[in-house]
C-alpha cells in the first residue's frame, strides 16, 4: 500500500495498481484509455473496494445512464453544485468535462464563476437554478421550483434524475473537500 499525497491529504492506504483486483484494474484501464488518466477520486476510493464499487456504480448510472438530461447538462449541474460548495477538485474535473462536451472553452469557467450570467436556454437556466437552490437551501425548496422545471419540459422522472445528480455532487464535494482531494493535472489543460 502507498499513500499518494498528490491525491488526498489524508493518510489513506491507497493500493498500488498491481495490488488491485482484476476487475478494478480493468476499470482503471478503461479510464486510462478514455481519459488518459485514472481520476484521483477513484484512486482515493480504491482504498475501500466496497465504497469504490458503490461510488462508481452510482456515478456511472447518474452520469452515463438513460435520462432526459444530456451528458453535458449533467456535467453543468456538477459544476454549479461544486461552485456553490467551492469544491476545487470537482470544479476542475467537471469544468474540463463541460469544456470538452460543449466545445466552448469558456463555458466551464463561466459556470464556475457565475452561471447566472452565462448564455443559457430556459431549460438550462431552470435546471441550474434548481441545482443551486437545492444545494444552498434544501429545506426551502418548494413546489414552485419543481413546477418551474416542469414548465421548461422536465418530466417528474427527469426531476428525480436531476435531484439525484445534485445530491450525489453535494456528497462527493464534501468528501473531496474534507480530504483535500487534488484534481489530476491533466484536467487543467483539457480543451484549452
Amino acid at each position: 500500500m502507498t499513500n499518494n499525497k498528490n491525491v488526498v491529504a489524508l493518510d489513506l492506504p491507497v493500493p498500488n495498481m498491481e495490488d488491485l483486483p482484476e476487475d478494478v484494474k480493468k476499470y482503471f484501464d478503461i479510464c486510462m484509455e478514455k481519459l488518459g488518466m485514472v481520476p484521483n477520486v477513484l484512486t482515493a476510493f480504491s482504498q475501500n473496494l466496497k465504497q469504490l464499487n458503490g461510488f462508481t456504480s452510482f456515478y456511472n448510472e447518474l452520469m452515463m445512464g438513460e435520462s432526459e438530461l444530456s451528458k453535458l447538462e449533467r456535467e453543468m449541474v456538477a459544476v454549479v453544485v461544486s461552485s456553490e460548495n467551492k469544491c476545487f477538485y470537482c470544479l476542475v474535473a467537471h469544468g474540463a468535462a463541460v469544456r470538452v462536451m460543449s466545445g466552448d472553452p469558456a463555458l466551464g469557467e463561466h459556470l464556475v464563476m457565475n452561471y447566472r450570467s452565462a448564455k443559457l436556454d430556459k431549460r438550462q437556466r431552470a435546471m441550474l437554478d434548481f441545482a443551486s437552490h437545492l444545494t444552498r437551501s434544501p429545506a426551502t425548496v418548494a413546489e414552485d421550483e419543481v413546477q418551474a422545471l416542469r414548465d421548461v419540459g422536465f418530466s417528474d422522472s427527469g426531476i428525480w434524475d436531476l435531484s439525484n445528480i445534485i445530491g450525489f455532487y453535494n456528497m462527493s464535494n464534501r468528501v473531496a473537500i474534507a480530504s483535500d482531494m487534488r484534481p489530476n493535472p491533466e484536467y487543467h489543460s483539457q480543451s484549452r
